[in-house]
Parts: structure tokens; sequence; C-alpha cells
């Protein structure tokens, strides 16, 4: 992460590498305003005619009403962000989960032009937020302040949370889902267990600190 973040800090002091961001900021964010506009408007994105997974998503995307506006009033903001220069970190970062979702809709339905387009927003987007490594790199690197609570004994709690559900799904053979108080369900107690290991790290956690203090 080191090296990245050097790596950029010496493409930001050139002024071709800030223009071709700049640029890129625009690129993308244009490429979201048709189609933002057509849910913020409530227009179908596909003709109703269509059919085959892709067509048929999009026809029950449309039908879920003021989700499809609220997705296009997202995808309006990260146009607007981008093009602001300076909050153009937030709308990178904001465009990420969208631009990933739809990539992987495409390929998954098999529509390769709009797939490939997409993914090179995606690609492009990646970038932008590499650019901008500096403002959010600790997130990923840095060790958080310290806290008072012993951090690393509720990671264990929630990793022991994790690998239970996991494994009663496993014994299940599907996911896991209880269906009222049966006692002859052995998922009932493992599903207790999970609901129980919070307070049991809360109590650990507490008889530490007064350990220590």
């Amino acid at each position: 992460m080191s090296a990245l973040a050097a790596l950029i800090a010496r493409l930001r002091s050139k002024r071709w590498a800030n223009l071709c961001v700049i640029n890129l900021r625009f690129l993308i964010g244009f490429a979201f305003i048709p189609s933002a506009l057509k849910k913020v408007l409530d227009q179908p994105f596909t003709d109703p005619t269509n059919s085959g997974p892709f067509h048929d998503f999009l026809h029950a995307f449309h039908a879920t009403g003021w989700f499809y506006q609220f997705v296009g009033v997202m995808q309006l903001l990260v146009a607007v962000l981008l093009f602001s220069q300076r909050f153009a970190t937030l709308g990178a970062l904001l465009a990420l989960p969208i631009l990933t979702a739809i990539t992987a809709f495409c390929w998954s339905t098999r529509v390769i032009p709009t797939a490939t387009v997409a993914t090179l927003m995606l690609l492009g987007t990646c970038a932008l937020a590499i650019w901008d490594v500096h403002r959010w790199r600790a997130v990923l690197g840095a060790e958080p302040p310290a806290a008072p609570v012993e951090l690393r004994l509720w990671q264990w709690c929630g990793a022991a949370i994790f690998v239970l559900y996991l494994g009663l799904c496993l014994v299940h053979g599907g996911v896991y889902r209880p269906r009222g108080m049966r006692a002859a369900d052995p998922g009932l107690y493992v599903m207790v267990a999970i609901a129980v290991l919070p307070l049991i790290t809360l109590w650990i956690d507490r008889a530490r600190r007064r350990r220590v203090t």
C-alpha cells in the first residue's frame, strides 16, 4: 500500500495525469446521467416487448416503483459529485458498488456489449478511487485508534458467530432459518449460542478490564 501511495503521489504532481483524471471523472459521470434520468422519470429502461433474463430483470426492476427511482437519484448524485471535482472521491466510492452490481448482472445475463461497457466504467472508477488513495487508505491499512474495548476479543466473537452459522447451514444442507421454537431442532440451540456469544464476550471483556484497572 505504501508503494502504491508513493506512485500515486508522484503522478499527482504531473499536470497531464491530473487532466486525465478530471476528464475520466467527466466521462464516467456523464455515462451515468441518461440511465439515471430514465429511472428518476420512471421510464422503463428497456422496451416492454423485449424478453429474456436481462430484460425480464429490468422489467421487474422498473415495477419496484420508488426503489427504481431511488437508484436513479443515487446515479445522478454520483454524476454530480464526480463533476464537482472537489467531492469526486465520494462520488467514486458511491459509484463502485453500483457499477459492481451492474457489471455482475450484465455478465451473468450474457449481454456482452453492455457488460463490456460496464466493466470499463468499473475499471475507470477503480482508477479514480486509487487516485485518491491518500484519503481513504487508513480504512485498509492503518491500525484503529485505541478503543475502550478489547477489539481482538470481539473479532474472535464475530468469527465464531460466522463459523457457527456456516457450520449449521452445512449440517442442515441449506440456508438455515429457524421456524418456531421446536425443542427437537438442534439448530435452535446453535442459534441460541450465537445470540449468547456477544453477552459472553461482553462478560470476558469487562472481566479483563477490571483486572487491568
